[in-house]
């Protein structure tokens, strides 16, 4: 209260001049009651559970402004690019994605690692804006905590894919970007989930996300197989990955493998695009 006082913020919350999500145009904004017992997870300060917006235009409305095609003569294109993928097998999950971190046509990092460790038994892809993934990903991981501090026992896979779909959910059409696996092993076993920013959330054994998803579903179809050796799902995950680098001008860098298991992920290690095509190559002759 203090600093609200410093800053001249004392009872302008109603003030800020956006619209809520769902409200009507031109509706002001003000944070819904906290009701007794109740924690606003990832409200920064405010009373609501919601993430705190600054003062100005609904994200979605400065996106669109600035977006191709707006008509104001504007071309600032939010381009993504990625490739990454995660398939179950008999000896449990491999996830393996590309390190190219590309900011439209410019390439910000080769090394980058576009999966999360959440706990030693829950692992998450990214695709789409590295900051949204990042950050609720990191939020899905403190909530998986507090659940093994209250229950003593860890959340399953299927429980902490409908976590992150619902806080997705919730920003639908504010500007979000992000399209995740969740990969992890509980007492069902092994399970995969994908979510994006839309709360979609879908379970199946093969999932392929990102700008060169097209080229990986196309190895991935023609070698995936439940029974496959340890050593096959490494190497379809790294021929699946490493083509579509080829085809994708968004995709490079290195391999980044993981491999979950029954006692939890263990990091298989970073193989070199170019010379894994120069193989594949070489293979060919």
């Amino acid at each position: 209260m203090a600093l609200q006082d410093v800053c001249g913020l004392a009872g302008a919350r109603g003030d800020w001049g956006w619209d809520a999500p769902g409200g009507a145009g031109g509706a002001s904004w003000s944070a819904p009651a906290v009701q007794p017992g109740s924690v606003a997870h990832y409200a920064f300060g405010a009373q609501g559970a919601r993430i705190a917006v600054p003062r100005g235009r609904q994200p979605s409305e400065f996106l669109q402004a600035l977006a191709e095609g707006s008509g104001d003569g504007h071309r600032i294109q939010l381009a993504h690019g990625t490739t990454t993928l995660a398939f179950t097998f008999q000896h449990g999950v491999i996830v393996a994605t590309d390190s190219r971190a590309s900011a439209g046509n410019y390439i910000a990092d080769l090394l980058y690692n576009k999966v999360i460790e959440i706990n030693p038994y829950l692992l998450g892809t990214m695709s789409g804006s590295a900051a949204d993934c990042q950050y609720w990903e990191r939020l899905l991981a403190k909530h998986c905590r507090l659940y093994y501090l209250r229950n003593k026992e860890r959340i399953s896979v299927s429980a902490a894919s409908k976590l992150l779909a619902n806080m997705l959910l919730e920003y639908r059409g504010m500007g979000l970007s992000v399209g995740s696996m969740l990969c992890g092993w509980d007492k069902k076993g092994p399970g995969l989930y994908y979510i994006d920013d839309n709360g979609v959330r879908l379970s199946g054994p093969l999932f392929s996300t990102g700008s060169g998803n097209s080229y990986a579903y196309g190895v991935l179809d023609s070698g995936y197989r439940p029974d496959l050796s340890v050593e096959e799902a490494y190497d379809l995950g790294r021929r699946a990955i490493a083509y579509a680098t080829h085809r994708d001008s968004y995709s490079g860098g290195v391999v980044n493998m993981y491999h979950m298991k029954e006692d939890g992920w263990i990091r298989v290690g970073r193989t070199d695009v170019a010379k894994l095509l120069d193989q594949y190559a070489e293979a060919k002759k």
